[in-house]
């Protein structure tokens, strides 16, 4: 659990840096509490990845673990690739004299719909319900429960990270630099899995 719990971890910190997420923390960062802005993010975040982790579990009871490996060493070659291109924020959130906690929530969530990591963590969430196995209770919680905390505790980080950058030093830190360190991981990680998949294909 602790090894899963770990992986997923540094997974979702390398995969939020330069993410629109993290450009979203580093914006609310500008016009609300730090403090409001990191408890949002883990509000949503708690919600968007308890979703990923359900849908990453269940698919390992229809497809096979070798297409499932497969499946996640290209997700990882594939964020890569996202990384390396990055995204861009589509403007700002208007706040409407609602809640700045709900703002950012809301805001956090959409976001994570469909974006990189989530989809890594539902393919985390996949090969770790392939390696514990079993459908009782038990099984199931050693399953979710340590890529759900990881990837959240990860989202924390870097997008604490970004509140950081957004308030202090936007204009210091080399964003290239973070980018190409973090696609050059993804790469690794994604070219070991592709062999171990290719293997048991063989």
């Amino acid at each position: 659990m602790i090894s899963a719990f770990l992986l997923a971890t540094v997974a979702v910190v390398l995969a939020e840096m330069g993410d629109k997420t993290q450009l979203l923390a580093m914006a609310f960062a500008t016009r609300f509490r730090w403090q409001t802005v990191l408890w949002a993010v883990l509000a949503a975040t708690l919600a968007n990845h308890l979703l990923a982790v359900v849908v990453g579990n269940v698919v390992t009871q229809f497809i096979p673990m070798a297409w499932i490996k497969l499946a996640a060493a290209l997700s990882f070659i594939g964020f890569a690739l996202w990384t390396i291109r990055g995204d861009k924020l589509d403007g700002e959130e208007r706040d409407r004299g609602r809640s700045p906690f709900w703002i950012v929530a809301v805001a956090f969530f959409i976001a994570e719909m469909g974006d990189k990591t989530q989809l890594m963590t539902i393919a985390l969430a996949a090969d770790q319900a392939v390696k514990i196995g079993g459908t009782g209770w038990a099984a199931k919680v050693q399953q979710i429960f340590p890529v759900w905390m990881g990837s959240t505790c990860g989202m924390l980080i870097a997008d604490a990270f970004g509140i950081l950058v957004g308030i202090v030093f936007h204009k210091h830190i080399p964003e290239k630099a973070v980018k190409w360190i973090a696609a050059s991981c993804f790469a690794g990680f994604g070219l070991v899995g592709l062999y171990e998949a290719l293997i048991l294909l063989r």
